[in-house]
């Protein structure tokens, strides 16, 4: 056991008792802290005998599961990972790890995709990850090499990622050891993990919800995780039955797929034992909240995390303190502020503005961007703060209350409208599931207010009825003039419902 505060993923993984299961998947025996940490000194060992270095990058382009987990642990120790979409097409690929400077591409065994042509295209080592037959989950191989002892700093970068980049160019996110260890304690002491806890993770691993949140979270309190091949909500439920999960860590739209079929899982909800539910990465409806409490009989964590924080920064807590619905909790980790969205000035309590942080989880800066490190990050009460490009306010409580992404908030003629606000209502609708609001562009006004719904099945309404709906909770201005009924909303690699570029995307611009 660790007798100090750990600094690095690999002080991290001193947590777990040898013979506790680390890592578990579907139909596989577990793989144990004690196993976790030896494929550590292997998979160092096979790093360095193919001349791969502490400052060189390994792209890990794999499908999620338990290697996807155990991948970017054991690499991270030893070098710095940089897991990419395995969906990506070869010219997305190709710009990513371009970008990235990366030396290896990561792949399994039989892996004939576009990350394989662009890796020979680039000259790159081609690195191919073996799972022997009945091995433990997350147990691989990288080929016959003599283990080492891996020595990581705690500002040595262990993990990159880049940025959604919906409106531009992706920028390039470092996160060093010790911005991910703390991240991670952050969220273990808001949860108060233990290693009793069992993660069941349904997230991509190439996000840092799933890396940081499930994975890093579990391990660093000596719990642990159980990997799936990626969120399915017609698997979920056995998956239930099988991991015995103590929590689990999801996107809104994957917790309203969930509810979605929890009635026609009665006995599996009635046996989970979960101890609470964590959700991030977007903002939870009320409704999915409590419809989630009602039907699992525990508690929901809403959190607000980002990649620019290695995820966590503020979280609803644990009773018996009190969660508020629409809110994303109290700091839980860094120090988080308001600032004048325009200039580098704090605001004062009860102002809405900018949220801001400073703290051990944020990252040092966009890797190779002098000019967004210039508008993302200022100096202020000797601090170094971030700018997070959300607005939001905090409550007579201190819990912070988002109003939206600044890029987000749609300006119809001067009058601003957030969009969190219009999805609160129309998710009242009783037809409604499923919604986000979002900007048309408009001649005269700039910007119109345009909603995307999905309707509860067997359920029928129509536009004029949800736009009249509406209307008696909203003034007019913060109406929808168009709402377009889907049987499905687009969304992100990542399950998150992304609001700018849809009124292209639908055809409404």
């Amino acid at each position: 056991m660790a007798t100090t505060a750990p600094s690095t993923l690999l002080d991290l993984l001193a947590a777990g008792r040898d013979g506790d299961p680390a890592v578990l998947a579907p139909d596989r025996p577990p793989l144990p802290f004690a196993g976790l940490r030896a494929l550590v000194r292997e998979v160092a060992g096979a790093l360095r005998a193919r001349g791969i270095g502490p400052d060189d990058r390994v792209a890990i382009v794999l499908p999620n599961g338990p290697e996807a987990a155990t991948a970017f642990l054991t690499i991270a120790c030893a070098a710095a990972t940089a897991p990419l979409n395995p969906a990506y097409r070869e010219e997305e690929l190709d710009f990513y790890l371009d970008d990235l400077g990366a030396k290896a591409v990561l792949v399994s065994s039989d892996e004939k995709g576009p990350a394989v042509a662009v890796a020979a295209k680039r000259g790159m080592q081609l690195l191919r990850l073996e799972v022997p037959g009945g091995a433990e989950a997350g147990r691989f191989t990288l080929g016959t090499a003599a283990a080492a002892e891996p020595t990581p700093s705690p500002e040595a970068t262990a993990l990159l990622l880049h940025t959604s980049g919906t409106t531009s160019r992706p920028k390039l996110v470092p996160l060093s050891h010790a911005n991910l260890v703390a991240s991670a304690r952050h969220i273990g002491a808001t949860l108060a993990l233990g290693p009793a806890d069992r993660c069941l993770n349904i997230m991509p691993l190439f996000h840092i919800h799933g890396l940081v949140a499930a994975v890093l979270a579990s391990l660093a309190a000596g719990g642990s995780v159980f990997c799936t091949p990626g969120f399915n909500a017609l698997r979920f439920f056995a998956w239930l039955e099988e991991a015995r999960p103590s929590w689990y860590t999801a996107v809104p739209t994957m917790h309203q797929a969930i509810l979605a079929r929890a009635e026609r899982n009665p006995e599996a909800v009635a046996r989970s034992g979960l101890r609470l539910i964590r959700s991030s990465s977007a903002s939870l409806p009320p409704q999915v909240m409590r419809a989630l409490e009602t039907t699992f009989r525990c508690p929901v964590i809403e959190s607000y995390g980002m990649t620019e924080a290695a995820h966590q920064m503020t979280s609803n807590p644990l009773p018996p303190a009190m969660r508020k619905p629409g809110s994303v909790g109290l700091p839980a980790g860094p120090l988080v502020r308001i600032a004048d969205p325009l200039a580098p000035v704090l605001r004062g309590p009860g102002d809405t503005g900018e949220v801001v942080i400073s703290g051990p989880n944020v990252t040092r800066g966009y890797e190779a961007n002098p000019d967004a490190n210039a508008k993302a990050f200022f100096e202020a009460e000797g601090r170094r703060w971030f700018r997070t490009g959300d607005e939001g306010f905090f409550d007579e409580d201190g819990y912070l209350r988002l109003t939206g992404r600044l890029k987000e908030i749609i300006n119809r003629g001067g009058e601003k409208v957030s969009p969190l606000e219009v999805d609160e209502v129309l998710m009242d609708h009783p037809a409604v599931a499923q919604c986000v609001t979002f900007a048309i562009p408009h001649e005269k006004l700039g910007e119109e207010v345009g909603a995307a719904v999905v309707l509860r099945e067997g359920a029928s309404t129509t536009e004029q009825e949800i736009r009249a709906f509406a209307a008696t909770r909203l003034a007019d201005f913060k109406v929808p003039r168009k709402v377009v009924i889907l049987a499905e909303i687009p969304k992100g690699a990542t399950g998150k419902l992304q609001r700018i570029g849809l009124a292209q995307r639908l055809g409404l611009a």
